[in-house]
């Protein structure tokens, strides 16, 4: 589904570090996937994931050359390489290679962290798809997922937030309820389901959520989250009406 978690792949023969990444990276929402060699990551490729985060010294394929198959099947998916602090020569070659970052080790987590939000901010943007979406009063972050309304930030459960990515993904475009309920459930079809997150995404995300200026009903046929230029153009022709009005 486009709205699950964002998968990351971590490739370490160390236990220890993985269990490390896996434990930090999982309080941040992330899925983990876990390769402790090159072949393991080379299969679990196929699994598609949103992030890699490579150890160049693997026991069975240079780290090097790992990084060059991975972009021989993958040449968009960000890569931050950890590497060990006298490696300089090795930093140059894996950037060379087509990585995206790189940690020295020992690091932090907040430092990984960060360098994971850049690296998929990029790949958001190398794609056209915008970072951050903003109309009027929201904003929606999509690699923090932090949603704010003003200069206020809203929490969202799990499913109110995968029913608002999904709405900002395709914003400006009705979205039918039969398409709402495959990409939030996989068997529900029953649209009064999807009508309570709505309801409960609206309570929180509009000033009013009996008159929704973001989140948009089509009759009949499903919803819209009201695009940036709409924004625009609603307090323009607003402007307007209270101008003919003086």
């Amino acid at each position: 589904m486009s709205a699950a978690p964002l998968k990351i792949m971590i490739v370490d023969d160390e236990p220890p570090i993985r269990k490390l990444l896996r434990m930090g990276l999982s309080t941040q929402g992330y899925d983990i996937l876990e390769a402790s060699n090159g072949r393991i990551a080379l299969d679990l490729l196929e699994q598609e994931p949103a992030l890699i985060i490579l150890d160049l010294g693997l026991p069975d394929i240079q780290g090097h050359d790992l990084l060059r198959m991975i972009r021989g099947r993958n040449d968009s998916v960000p890569i931050v390489v950890l590497s060990s602090r006298g490696d300089e020569a090795g930093k140059v070659q894996a950037l060379d290679l087509g990585a995206d970052d790189y940690l020295t080790k020992p690091f932090g987590i907040d430092e990984l962290l960060a360098r994971m939000r850049a690296a998929l901010r990029h790949q958001l943007q190398v794609h056209g798809e915008r970072p951050v979406f903003r109309s009027g009063e929201l904003a929606v972050d999509l690699v923090r997922r932090v949603v704010r309304v003003g200069d206020k930030e809203v929490r969202l459960s799990p499913k109110e937030y995968d029913l608002l990515r999904i709405l900002v993904q395709h914003a400006g475009k009705v979205l039918t309820h039969k398409f709402l309920l495959a990409e939030l459930w996989d068997s529900l079809t029953d649209a009064q389901y999807l009508r309570v997150y709505v309801r409960q995404l609206r309570q929180k995300i509009e000033t009013d959520p009996e008159r929704p200026q973001f989140v948009l009903t089509e009759t009949g046929i499903g919803y819209r989250l009201r695009a940036p230029d709409e924004t625009v153009k609603a307090t323009t022709g607003l402007v307007r009406t209270l101008l003919d009005r003086n």
